[in-house]
């Protein structure tokens, strides 16, 4: 059976979400983005992200990404994680020690794979 891909918004994620991508992505989103055409046929960029459940795309531009970390108190001045929120984090998610990329072709989307509403 394979994972739902969702499609989302940054903002939109429950806290818990957030806090796994953080482990994920240590040193910030931006070098991380891909680029997809949505399904109006616009060309798109998004962090992938990858849980037990679900297959993400997470919507945001490289600007986006760099002011994301910038105005986030759980990454330093230079945009890496710090030490004593990745240890609370990885406490939190050990049973997601395998938490990877995501390896999701976005032209393999389809409409029905893509929820665009604020629910995980």
């Amino acid at each position: 059976m394979s994972k739902p891909r969702v499609i989302k918004n940054y903002e939109t994620l429950d806290e818990s979400v957030l806090e796994q991508i953080k482990l994920n992505y240590p040193e910030g989103f931006a070098k991380n983005l891909i680029r997809f055409t949505d399904v109006n046929g616009r060309l798109t960029s998004a962090l992938p992200f990858e849980t037990e459940e679900k297959y993400y795309l997470i919507r945001m531009t490289k600007s986006e990404a760099l002011e994301i970390i910038d105005d986030d108190d759980d990454y330093d001045d230079d945009g890496i994680l710090l030490d004593d929120v990745r240890d609370e984090y990885a406490d939190k998610y050990d049973d997601d020690e395998d938490l990877e990329e995501v390896d999701v072709d976005p032209d393999e989307l389809s409409d029905e794979d893509i929820d665009v509403g604020d629910e995980d």
